[in-house]
């Protein structure tokens, strides 16, 4: 059993922190998600390793990942429009199945 006490807790205070632009502080708590307090602190805590060193260097990597990842702009969705040979292809396939479906229901009265 590991008796000494090796865990780790990172805490960065992302709602005054200066170097993060206010876009990247938004996306990055709602990556975090539970991990942020109500005041905006951020806890990051590792004790996944045996030597207290091992997880204070985890928890800086789980750290600035978690920043990268919030600092890349999502990419804007631009609406598309269906073709025309999709509309005309839609079309002809709901023109084959109330076809069939009309020859199903003059059979049934048979």
């Amino acid at each position: 059993m590991n008796k000494v006490a090796t865990a780790v807790q990172l805490r960065f205070d992302i709602t005054n922190s200066p170097s993060l632009a206010s876009d990247v502080k938004g996306r990055l708590i709602r990556l975090s998600g539970s991990r942020v307090t109500a005041d905006g602190v951020l806890i990051i805590e590792a004790k996944k390793y045996r030597t207290q060193e091992q997880n204070r260097e985890d928890a800086i990597q789980r750290f600035y990942e978690l920043v990268t990842k919030a600092s890349e702009r999502p990419k804007v969705r631009h609406k598309t429009k269906p073709t025309k040979a999709s509309k005309e292809e839609r079309l002809k396939e709901k023109k084959s199945r109330g076809t069939i479906k009309k020859i199903r229901r003059d059979k049934a009265y048979d």
